[in-house]
């Protein structure tokens, strides 16, 4: 029972990767740059979700409404002032504009609610499933996260295939110059793409906290790096893959803390990486594109 305790649990944790990993991976399929400040977004929806329990007593629910309208708000304001003037910048002029971002909203969380940890109340309560007469016991937390996981994948893919702005972020995702011949507001189809990106990492942000109740302005930091490396693991622009990487990195990481070392659980996530892509450069279920110059 003690190994699939193990396996459940980092399927939990990969769960919470794989969410925050699909927001990297839309913006990354669809605007073809990498938002490092989708970490700290993380970070701001469990703020959100803190002061509307903790300040204004609201019930757990709203308090993750106001967490996902907040977070999908902010995603808009970054795409608009900080991304949308550098759409014909170089990669690496977006890469630093991106570090930037995230040090302004760390910073600026820490200049609103300090660096003192805030302990933070599960929105799920802290009930557990018990099986095989008490040897194995669940958490609601895991169970609404695992949950959360496989309707947010489901959804997603539905909408990016059966829905007209779907459509819009696909052929976008494809060649940004023929869809706007065609008709497609290239620039609004982005700032969608953040705003659901962004709405992802606060529902994300939220489910960390409820497992892992301690919040800081630097919360979001080190899941927004593993989320990341999840989603170049699956293959970055797949949301299939963002799923299986980040499943995957959750359970790799667990069973290297609780089997090897925990000191040294991250180093052997990523060497993981490094030889996945070693093997497959484009991830475990991305697509090789060859580039016409």
């Amino acid at each position: 029972m003690t190994f699939l305790s193990y396996l459940i649990s980092g399927i939990s944790l990969g769960s919470v990767y794989a969410i925050i990993a699909l927001g990297y991976t839309m913006v990354y399929g669809i605007a073809k740059m990498l938002n490092f400040a989708h970490g700290d977004v993380i970070m701001v929806g469990g703020y959100m979700s803190f002061i509307a329990g903790a300040y204004l007593g609201w019930a757990p629910w709203m308090g993750v409404l106001l967490a996902v309208v907040v977070c999908t708000a902010l995603g808009v304001v970054i795409e608009r002032l900080a991304y949308k003037p550098l759409r014909q910048a170089t990669s690496l002029a977006v890469l630093i504009t991106a570090i930037g971002v995230s040090y302004f909203l760390q910073n600026a969380a820490l200049l609103l609610w300090t660096s003192n940890p805030k302990t933070f109340t599960s929105v799920v309560g802290g009930g557990s499933v018990k099986l095989f007469d008490g040897a194995l016991t669940i958490s609601h937390v895991t169970i609404v996260t695992v949950l959360a996981c496989i309707v947010i994948m489901v959804g997603l893919t539905w909408f990016t295939g059966h829905t007209k702005m779907g459509t819009a972020m696909r052929a976008v995702s494809e060649d940004k110059g023929a869809a706007q011949l065609m008709g497609i507001n290239v620039n609004t189809t982005i700032s969608v793409t953040f705003a659901i990106g962004s709405g992802l990492a606060a529902i994300a942000g939220v489910l960390l906290c409820s497992a892992y109740p301690t919040l800081m302005p630097t919360t979001g930091s080190m899941p927004g790096i593993k989320a990341f490396t999840a989603a170049v693991f699956g293959g970055i622009g797949s949301i299939p893959g963002a799923m299986l990487g980040g499943i995957l990195l959750g359970v790799i990481e667990i069973f290297a803390k609780a089997y090897i070392s925990t000191q040294l659980s991250d180093a052997i996530v990523f060497a993981v990486l490094i030889v996945v892509l070693i093997v497959k450069p484009d991830g475990l279920l991305g697509k090789h594109r060859n580039e016409k110059v």
